[in-house]
C-alpha cells in the first residue's frame, strides 16, 4: 500500500461503499420496477417518456458511475494493484462496457418509439449490471 496516502483510505472506503450501495439500490429498482414498467407506457407518449427518462436518470446515475470509476482507479493506485481492488476495478469496467454496448443502444432505439422486443432486451441485458453491482456490494460488505 502506498504509505503516503494511507490516511486517505478510510474516507475513500466509506465514499466507495456509499456510491456502490447507492448504485446497487438504484439498479435493483430499475431492474424490477422501472424497466418492466416501460411496457405500460402509452405508445403515443413513449418517445417523450424515453427522452424524459434518459435525461433525468442520467443526472442520478452518471455522477455515481463516474465517482465509482475514479474511486476504483484510486484504489488501484493506493493499494498497489491489490487482487481485491484489481477485481473490483474489472467489475466496474464490465459495468461500463455493458452500459455503453447494451443499455445505451436499447435506449437509443427506444427513443424512436415503443418497441416491446427492445424493452425485453433492455430488461434481459440489464441483469448483467444488476448482478455485477450486487457482487460488488456483497464483496464490499465482507
Amino acid at each position: 500500500m502506498v504509505e503516503s496516502n494511507f490516511h486517505l483510505l478510510p474516507l475513500l472506503v466509506s465514499i466507495h461503499q456509499f456510491v456502490t450501495f447507492a448504485l446497487f439500490g438504484l439498479i435493483w429498482t430499475i431492474q424490477l420496477v422501472h424497466y418492466p414498467s416501460f411496457h405500460f407506457i402509452n405508445e403515443n407518449e413513449f418517445s417523450k417518456f424515453e427522452k424524459f427518462h434518459s435525461t433525468k436518470i442520467s443526472w442520478v446515475v452518471a455522477p455515481l458511475m463516474i465517482a465509482e470509476l475514479f474511486l476504483s482507479i484510486a484504489f488501484l493506485y493506493l493499494t498497489e494493484f491489490s487482487p481485491l481492488y484489481s477485481f473490483l476495478f474489472l467489475v466496474v469496467l464490465f459495468i461500463w462496457i455493458s452500459t455503453f454496448t447494451l443499455s445505451v443502444p436499447c435506449h437509443k432505439k427506444l427513443s424512436l418509439g415503443k418497441d416491446s422486443q427492445t424493452i425485453d432486451q433492455l430488461v434481459k441485458t440489464n441483469w448483467i449490471r444488476t448482478i455485477l453491482w450486487s457482487l460488488k456490494s456483497l464483496i464490499l460488505c465482507l
